[in-house]
């Protein structure tokens, strides 16, 4: 029996097109694209349909109903009576602040106490290592708890509380510092510092552009410490020059004015910051040691000393190691924020654990944590990815 020749052609045509590589990959895409879409829209109705048979209502339209609960610690003005949504905000801006605040405090101790690990000084360098191996070999949260014990248990109580300096004091209800009284013209000084940060980047930029096109070297970094430090000071003269502080006072049994740091936020960011720190130091270490050793024998050759061989030979050339696992522990940080909920500080988590269990709208509430510790994830890889190419050796 003949086969067709249209027939014949068509089978050749299929064959060929399932033995090449290309086209046979997009199949395989395509039907696991089916299969993820497919999988997705199961979840998705047998979700929707159990809700409806618990009579459970869905949807985000909660977060404009009235909270009614108070939140210890906020950065915005906050009342029981507002919404669910603006509580949200405050536990939003709680995880911010720490998770700032504890990445650039971990960052300076770690670079140093990484530096330590290096010294020539037999003492100076075990005790590093002491702190390292001890603090990156506890648990995060146990961690935590000791310090919420230490604050909580050890300092006294505001009537006794220590007074290291005039206006600061430390008590088993937080730490009290002075605070500057209301004014516009702290808003202008921050306008200004940021302009100054940028101001600095765009010479910092133009000086490189410079010396690649004339050899020349410009002064970069005492130009850019005198924008950061000067065009705030100009702001704050401009405005009037205020220097009325708001100082701690004790009234009844806690300080009144000033700036209080809770020992939920002080335990939360000293936990934090000292964990992180531990891995930091070790990736700069690992960086440095990473270096050619030439380059050190080098520099000192030439009678340079050894703060200027680290500052300009050693640490440029040790960035690309350390910046790419540096921003692994910068990740683990703002994640470990989420621990706060343990000691009672305000952040995200602990807020949204309340508004769930207050509406039961469990799915949106895990759906905001994942959409702001995603959205913090992606936005502290890409600018670190963005610095790790900015600091890459170009081969020229």
């Amino acid at each position: 029996m003949t086969v067709p020749t249209g027939v014949e052609t068509n089978r050749k045509g299929v064959a060929a097109l399932w033995h090449d590589p290309q086209a046979r990959s997009i199949i395989y895409q395509a039907v696991a694209l089916g299969l993820v879409i497919l999988a997705g829209w199961y979840l998705f109705s047998n979700t929707l349909q159990n809700l409806e048979e618990r009579n459970i209502s869905t949807g985000f339209g909660f977060l404009d109903r009235s909270a009614g609960f108070s939140i210890s610690e906020s950065l915005v003005s906050y009342e029981a009576s507002d919404t669910y949504g603006r509580a949200f905000l405050v536990g939003l801006l709680n995880t911010l602040q720490v998770a700032l605040l504890g990445i650039i405090l971990a960052t300076i101790l770690g670079t140093i106490v990484g530096i330590l690990r290096l010294s020539t000084n037999w003492l100076v360098a075990k005790l590093a290592s002491a702190y390292v191996e001890i603090l990156r070999n506890i648990p995060v949260l146990l961690q935590l708890f000791v310090w919420y014990g230490v604050i909580t248990i050890t300092l006294p109580s505001p009537r006794q509380a220590f007074e290291p300096m005039p206006g600061v004091f430390l008590s088993n209800r937080g730490f009290m510092i002075p605070a500057p009284a209301d004014s516009p013209v702290y808003g202008y000084m921050g306008i200004a510092f940021l302009l100054a940060i940028v101001f600095s980047f765009a010479l910092r930029a133009w000086a490189r552009r410079r010396q690649n096109r004339t050899g020349l070297q410009f002064p970069v970094f005492p130009c850019s410490l005198a924008m950061i430090l000067g065009l705030p000071i100009i702001a704050w003269l401009v405005g009037g020059a205020p220097i009325v502080l708001e100082l701690p006072t004790l009234q009844g049994f806690n300080f009144q004015g000033g700036i209080n740091l809770s020992p939920e936020f002080a335990a939360l960011l000293l936990g934090l910051t000292t964990y992180t720190s531990a891995f930091i130091a070790e990736i700069v270490r690992g960086g440095i040691l990473g270096v050619d050793y030439g380059q050190s024998e080098a520099a000192h050759s030439l009678g340079l000393r050894r703060v200027r061989v680290l500052r300009f030979i050693i640490l440029p050339q040790a960035l690309r190691i350390i910046v790419p696992p540096t921003t692994s522990q910068y990740l683990n940080l703002t994640k470990n924020s989420s621990l706060a909920v343990a000691i009672g500080y305000p952040d995200l988590v602990s807020v949204g654990n309340t508004t769930l269990n207050q509406t039961g709208q469990a799915i949106e509430a895990v759906t905001i944590f994942m959409s702001v510790y995603l959205s913090f994830s992606l936005a502290i890889s890409v600018f670190m990815n963005w610095y790790n190419r900015h600091i890459a050796l170009v081969e020229r």
